[in-house]
């Protein structure tokens, strides 16, 4: 049982189980119906997505003081409690099952989805390595 970090649209690993969409908005002109069989996502999940706002500081930063600005902004919006009860939910449910969150970036480095692995490993969360 763990949980796997994915890009979506990518293909499914094995055993990887329900795949989650942490994404602020669905993949574009892709049918609802084909979301799962394109590897996108079987649910979509957008709680864990960057607010519209912090999303544009990622996907505008070309510093690493502009990205640590970004991470900031993420983190704090993760601390509020709707999100961290979100975070504390996944975290416990990787001990029990598999799944996967995903965004759409290629890079995970540079990409939401790699805080989303920070802070569910610091709530105990059995997650898979990178490229596993």
């Amino acid at each position: 049982m763990s949980l796997h970090i994915v890009r979506l649209g990518s293909p499914r690993a094995a055993g990887e189980g329900l795949r989650i969409g942490t994404v602020r908005r669905p993949p574009r002109g892709v049918p609802k119906a084909e979301f799962a069989a394109r590897d996108y996502y079987d649910v979509w999940f957008p709680n864990l997505a960057p607010s519209a706002e912090t999303m544009k500081l990622g996907q505008q930063a070309q510093t690493p003081a502009q990205w640590n600005a970004f991470l900031r902004a993420f983190r704090a919006e993760m601390a509020r409690p709707d999100a961290a009860h979100d975070l504390d939910l996944l975290a416990a449910l990787s001990q029990r099952t598999s799944f996967a969150l995903g965004c759409y970036c290629e890079d995970e480095a540079r990409c939401h989805r790699s805080v989303l692995r920070a802070l569910l490993a610091e709530r105990g969360a059995a997650i898979e390595p990178a490229g596993a």
